[in-house]
This record gives structure tokens, C-alpha cells and sequence, in this order.
């Protein structure tokens, strides 16, 4: 039996779908976190360990680089291990990464930890595509957007979050409520989520040598996958760069005013359920031009916001451009995963983490974009590269209908 032979997957029992969708957010929102929040706590916990700068560094690139890897390697077991079991056995992998981060005596053992967990967060791309799979095509996009919405609120409060803990108590103490956090909805994801066998009957390594022929045969996938990764270029390149710009005039910000200012952020996943509910109705494709469109015109009010001289009126001006700007990317990306979720049902895992691979390399090359702009331009070239790559999805809107029905 090959890969395209799979019949459609159904759960083994009948399944409450709000409860299961509720706590998909939360979980998703919640693991997500771990994967951010090293980008604030770096500081804190090199010094902690006596770290050199090339360690340091690595906290970082490995949590994420770890990330990728269980993109690739751990969600296209999806399509070939029982689900439940799959999810609950990788999210016990991050609680015990956690905790081995929050315990690690040195360096070693502390980069080790944080690449496992940064894996084990590959159960956030496991609970999304399982969720979608348990409401009719027709409501798909609003179960996957009110999800979405958990984990765009768990990536813009990452940051704050940690900061304010680490400020409270110390690091260590952000990875033990993370633990205890995530095993706290372990329980629940054992109890609510339905036991899920996948249909196809295929070697692992059969599975990732699918990925290029899916890649090939989905143009939905490609394209969807593609306007994600501008989008996120975008995202990460504002928010890469504006803690470098909060604490210089007009905004005068200091390190707690940093990090109520990211929470500002949060107001764009409310999004993420609009903009699910209309592409269920068949507003896919105005929205998405209207979404890329407003990523270009909200790093316009950003650009602007810098050069106000008004310290009130930069915050406010700054502020609505971070939410629209919010806004636009949540929008795509919830468009972008409805339609990728449409597609071939036995070949979601693989296809979720395809998709999700290929952003995540898009927010890659967004921050390192953002770098390269603040050096030559300062605040005015990031904002203008981060527009451009609204404008290339706008582009691509009126080039091309493709995942946009």
C-alpha cells in the first residue's frame, strides 16, 4: 500500500470538539514558549554558568535548530504512529527537557537540554493538524484559527513572560513552571484527545522521501507555504529589531517598558479566529491581500512612529502598527494552515511540518534581514525590508489564486 492510498483517518470514538479545540490552544500557547524564551534569558543564564560567548550564542540557535529537526523528523510520525500516544509521549519528552534544563550544572548538559527541548516542542505542529482533522472541512478553518490564536499568543508573550519571571524569581524558575505547566495539560490532552490511528502502512524512511514529492504535487502547499514565509520574515524582523530601537528617543523605554510593550502584540491573535470563520465562508482570497497590504502599511506607521518627536504620540502611532501588523501576518497564517489542512488527509503530519519547516526558515532569513538593515539604515531600513516582504505577498496574491479559495 503507498502513501496516496491511505484512506481518511477517523477517530476511534465519538470526540467533544470545543473542549479538544480549548486546550489545543492552550497547549500549543504554552509549549511554544520554550522556544522563545531563551532569546531573553540568555543573558541570565550565561553568566549563571559561567558560559562563553560561543555557548552562549548557542542556547539559542540549538533550541531552535532542535525545532526544525523534530519538524522534519518527529511530525511525520503522525502519519504512521497512533496520534495520542505520539503526542503525549513527545510533550513528556519536553516536560522532562524542562526540568533538565532548569537542574543543568554546566554548559554541556544545559545546551543538550535545551536542543531536546526545542525538539520535543514539535508536538505544538502534532495537536493542530489533529484538531483540524476533527471538524468537517466547512468549519475547518475556525477550529484551526481559535488553535492558532493560543500559539500566536504564546510566541508574543514569550518574551515578557520570561523576562518578568526571571525578574521575579531567576531562569531557572521560567523552565520548572514551564514543566509543571505542561504536565498539568498532558493530563488533559490524555483525557480529552481521541485516539487516532493513521491508515497508511509505510516504512519511516518512506515518509520523508515523500516530502519532495509533495512538495512537487501540492501547489497549494507551495504557495501557502511561501506567503507564511514572508510573513514571518516580516514578524521576525520588526520584533528582532524594535527592542534594539524602544530604548532610544522618541520611546525612552527602559527593560520592564520592553516588555509591557511586547504584550501590545497580543491584541493581533485576536485575528486568528476572524480570519478562520471568513475563509470558512469564502473570503480566503480578499483577505489575504487585504492581510499582506496591511503588513506594508502598519511598518509604514512604524517607520513613522521613529521619527515623531512626541514620546506619546511615537508610542501610540508605534503601537497601532504593531497591531496591525500582528494582524496581517496572523491572518496569513491561518489562511495559509486552513488550506494546507484541506489537503491530502493521510499526509497531514507531513505536510504540517512542511509547511511550518518552511516558514521557520522565512522567520530565519527575516531576522537575519533585520540585522543586516539596522547596520546599513538603522530603524527606518528594518521597517522598509520587513514591508518589502509584505509587498512580495501581495505580489503573489494577484499573481497566482492557488490556496486562496
Amino acid at each position: 500500500m503507498t502513501i496516496s492510498e491511505a484512506t481518511k483517518l477517523s477517530p476511534a470514538r465519538p470526540v467533544s470538539v470545543r473542549p479538544l479545540i480549548w486546550i489545543g490552544a492552550i497547549t500549543t500557547g504554552t509549549v511554544v514558549t520554550n522556544l522563545f524564551a531563551p532569546q531573553i534569558l540568555v543573558g541570565l543564564m550565561s553568566r549563571s554558568l559561567d558560559m562563553t560567548a560561543l555557548q552562549a550564542g548557542l542556547i539559542s540557535t540549538l533550541t531552535l535548530l532542535g525545532y526544525a529537526l523534530g519538524l522534519l523528523l518527529l511530525v511525520p510520525l503522525v502519519d504512521l504512529v497512533e496520534n495520542k500516544r505520539l503526542i503525549l509521549r513527545t510533550l513528556g519528552c519536553a516536560i522532562v527537557a524542562a526540568i533538565g534544563t532548569a537542574m543543568a550544572p554546566t554548559p554541556l548538559i544545559l545546551l543538550a537540554a535545551t536542543f531536546i527541548l526545542g525538539a520535543s516542542c514539535a508536538a505544538i505542529q502534532m495537536v493542530v493538524p489533529l484538531v483540524a482533522s476533527m471538524v468537517p472541512p466547512e468549519r475547518r478553518g475556525q477550529a484551526i484559527g481559535d488553535v492558532m490564536s493560543g500559539l500566536m499568543i504564546g510566541i508574543l508573550l514569550s518574551r515578557p513572560l520570561a523576562s518578568l519571571i526571571a525578574d521575579s524569581w531567576n531562569w531557572r524558575g521560567y523552565y520548572l513552571i514551564s514543566a509543571v505547566l505542561m504536565t498539568v495539560l498532558g493530563c488533559a490532552l490524555a483525557r480529552h484527545l481521541p485516539t487516532l490511528q493513521p491508515a497508511a502502512k509505510v516504512s519511516y524512511g518512506a515518509l520523508l522521501r515523500s516530502f519532495p514529492r509533495l512538495l512537487r504535487e501540492e501547489p497549494v502547499l507551495r504557495v501557502r507555504s511561501w506567503t507564511a514565509a514572508l510573513v514571518m520574515a516580516s514578524f521576525t524582523a520588526f520584533w528582532a529589531a524594535v527592542a534594539l530601537r524602544l530604548p532610544d528617543a522618541p520611546f525612552r523605554l527602559d527593560a520592564q517598558g520592553i516588555a509591557l510593550f511586547a504584550l501590545i502584540g497580543v491584541a493581533g491573535a485576536a485575528a486568528t479566529p476572524i480570519a478562520g470563520r471568513w475563509g470558512d465562508r469564502g473570503f480566503a482570497r480578499p483577505l489575504l491581500i487585504v492581510s499582506h497590504l496591511l503588513i506594508a502599511g502598519a511598518l509604514a506607521l512604524c517607520a513613522w512612529a521613529g521619527m515623531i518627536e512626541s514620546r506619546i504620540a511615537a508610542l501610540s502611532l508605534l503601537g497601532i502598527g504593531a497591531v496591525l501588523l500582528d494582524f496581517g501576518i496572523t491572518t496569513d497564517q491561518t489562511l495559509g494552515r486552513r488550506a494546507v489542512n484541506l489537503l491530502q488527509p493521510e499526509a497531514r503530519g507531513r505536510i504540517n511540518g512542511l509547511f511550518v519547516a518552511l516558514f521557520f526558515i522565512g522567520g530565519a532569513a527575516g531576522a537575519a534581514a533585520a540585522s543586516a538593515a539596522w547596520s546599513y539604515g538603522g530603524w527606518t531600513a528594518v521597517c522598509a525590508v520587513a514591508a518589502t516582504f509584505g509587498v512580495l505577498g501581495f505580489i503573489t496574491d494577484i499573481a497566482t489564486k492557488t490556496g486562496s479559495e
